[in-house]
């Protein structure tokens, strides 16, 4: 979303963002570097391990409940530095957050996507590294990942929100 004052012009950025430039070519690479840097971290934290998992949903460890806990703890004071020091995005833009109402959908959402992580030992964000690092039956769950997506935008006016 672009806004124009009379004075000069002031771009916004919606969260998540709402980019006008469209990059293209080697100045993708550096999203390239950052996600396969973001793997090995996954890797190495044990992150995409299906029994590291599949302790997470018997509550027979820690480890990924702190994992995500310190994501959560990180996403909530970054979120409080951009909203008090005004950042502004890699291109310059404002950010802007808006609020969010909750929807009942949420919780089905929510349900649904935990009972395919427990099933599948991976979520979004791990898929890739666990293909990445030889777990080629995680295509399955990447393709599932991608239809359920599908499914949900196609009938997503019909669902309960």
């Amino acid at each position: 979303m672009i806004v124009e004052e009379k004075k000069n012009k002031v771009e916004v950025c919606d969260a998540p963002n709402s980019q006008q430039n469209v990059e293209k070519g080697l100045s993708l690479v550096k999203y390239m570097i950052i996600g396969i840097l973001f793997g090995i971290v996954f890797v190495k934290a044990e992150i995409i391990s299906w029994f590291r998992i599949q302790e997470m949903f018997r509550l027979q460890s820690f480890h990924m409940y702190g994992v995500i806990g310190s994501a959560i703890i990180t996403g909530i004071i970054s979120i409080q530095i951009i909203k008090r020091f005004n950042l502004k995005s890699i291109a310059g833009e404002t950010i802007n957050i808006p609020k969010k109402e909750f929807r009942k959908g949420q919780i089905i959402g929510g349900f649904i996507f935990g009972l395919g992580w427990a099933i599948t030992g991976a979520c979004p964000g791990p898929l890739f590294a666990q293909i990445g690092s030889g777990f080629l039956v995680v295509f399955v769950t990447l393709i599932s990942a991608i239809a359920g997506t599908w499914v949900y935008g196609k009938f997503s006016d019909k669902l309960p929100n």
